[in-house]
């Protein structure tokens, strides 16, 4: 959760923004890169209410998830939301069931419903059909469904132990998924994964796109025990597309990897900074000691 968070504000600032081309002549003076301040989006938010819906329920019926993520859209408290999401949300508030809201078809094939999805492989107990009930609030896709289940299992696989230094994490969790072009686009990335950087296979997409997104999410992810953080969110960025949800996703993989004592002392301190810093920790903590128990 904290490093997931520390990914969404670092790259939050960067989404979508195009490099300074190199190559063009500027006659004056070049522009200069500015770093963006970090700040919070719904990666981060939409996952902490996620959490808090599991400390009521454990079992995480959809409509008590629904309940929470209606009460703090009427409040106004999240930020940044994609357009399925918001679709969702506002038909919610307006009483409609949560199994009616959720947006369909291709444009529904975000990264809305995975970016919001790792607190449940803390949970054996809950069925992939309740994972698909719970991305289908807002995102009613089987890719969208797959993209969740990808990042499920990749944190269930770290947190069991399964990841060991001979298989990739892409392989790992390969057999497990559906038939789909998640699953493609992932076993077409395990195949380059020794010959290529996190910039290069950024090229195959980085947008908010599932198929994109996700891959490349669990690619950089893959690459923890042999770099450091700050090196593989930099590449993130530099690669552009949907940075706070890759860096997001990106950062909660690892984040299960790492540990809480192995994340970075200056991101930390840069998180504690952020307003929301106070309810993530609350929220992640409490969930923390329920999982334990």
């Amino acid at each position: 959760m904290f490093l997931g968070a520390i990914g969404d504000a670092m790259g939050s600032g960067y989404e979508n923004l195009k490099p300074l081309d190199d190559t063009i002549f500027y006659p004056f003076e070049k522009p200069e890169k500015k770093i963006p301040e970090w700040r919070i989006t719904d990666d981060t938010q939409l996952t902490v209410i996620t959490c808090e819906a599991l400390l009521e329920d454990p079992m995480l019926d959809p409509k008590t998830l629904s309940n929470y993520f209606i009460s703090y859209f009427s409040k106004g408290m999240i930020k940044g939301i994609g357009a399925s999401t918001l679709k969702a949300f506002q038909e919610l508030q307006l009483g409609s069931d949560w199994s009616q809201v959720g947006r369909k078809g291709e444009y529904a094939a975000g990264n809305g419903a995975a970016m919001r999805i790792s607190p449940l492989a803390f949970y054996d107990n809950i069925s992939r059909e309740r994972i698909e009930e719970i991305c289908s609030i807002t995102h009613q896709n089987s890719e969208a469904y797959v993209g969740a289940l990808a990042i499920v299992l990749c944190i269930q696989n770290i947190r069991k132990g399964n990841w060991n230094d001979k298989i990739s994490l892409m392989k790992l969790i390969i057999p497990n998924l559906p038939d789909s072009r998640v699953r493609d686009r992932l076993l077409e990335i395990d195949a380059l994964v020794s010959t290529k950087s996190i910039t290069e296979i950024a090229t195959l997409g980085n947008d908010g796109y599932v198929v994109n997104s996700i891959p490349l999410s669990i690619f950089a992810a893959n690459m923890i025990k042999d770099n450091h953080i700050s090196f593989i969110f930099d590449q993130l960025i530099a690669s552009g597309g949907d940075t706070d949800t890759n860096c997001s996703l990106t950062g909660q993989i690892c984040g299960a990897y790492l540990g809480i004592n192995k994340v970075p002392l200056l991101f930390k301190k840069k998180l504690e900074k952020l307003e929301e810093y106070s309810w993530i920790k609350q929220i992640t903590e409490k969930l923390g000691k329920t999982i334990e128990s």
